[in-house]
């Protein structure tokens, strides 16, 4: 319950809306934060072996590197796309996933869609197919250092 006071505090904070003209405003705030605090309530109960808190506060490091690789990647992807000839080649790669939670995983997974050119398109157990634009693409991701990185992320037993 503490969590659905928290969520509605912050969306307050966020809001700006204090008066009483604003209580339509108010109702749907409050109203999309129960939906939110439902939907993680069925979450956690249907979690197999509760919610995976393997990633400590070292993702805040992480999140620097990944924004770095997102504008690099974007930079790349639109020298690409600007080019006159196109030079694409488009493939699908398999990327082996290191990571012992399903948490980190899932991070990983995100990471590769969020950074342009490449697109997460199943993950099952230790192994993660993804969608390249060009072969280079392919090879950096295979190269390992975005898992390396996740990895480090979780903590040690």
């Amino acid at each position: 319950m503490l969590r659905l006071f928290a969520l509605a505090a912050v969306w307050l904070l966020w809001s700006g809306h204090y008066s009483i003209e604003h209580g339509l405003v108010a109702v749907f705030g409050v109203a999309s934060c129960l939906v939110v605090y439902a939907l993680y309530m069925r979450m956690r109960a249907h979690a197999p072996h509760g919610l995976d808190r393997t990633l400590g506060a070292r993702t805040l490091l992480y999140i620097p590197w990944l924004l770095k690789e997102i504008v690099t990647s974007n930079l790349t992807v639109a020298r690409i796309v600007l080019d006159p000839k196109l030079p694409i080649s488009p493939c699908i790669v398999k990327v082996k996933a290191t990571q012992r939670g399903e948490g980190a995983r899932v991070l990983f997974a995100n990471s590769i869609t969020l950074t342009p050119g490449t697109i997460s398109l199943e993950v099952r157990d230790d192994t993660i197919w993804v969608h390249a634009l060009t072969k280079e693409f392919a090879k950096d991701l295979q190269g390992g250092e975005m898992d390396r990185r996740v990895s480090a992320l979780e903590d040690k037993p």
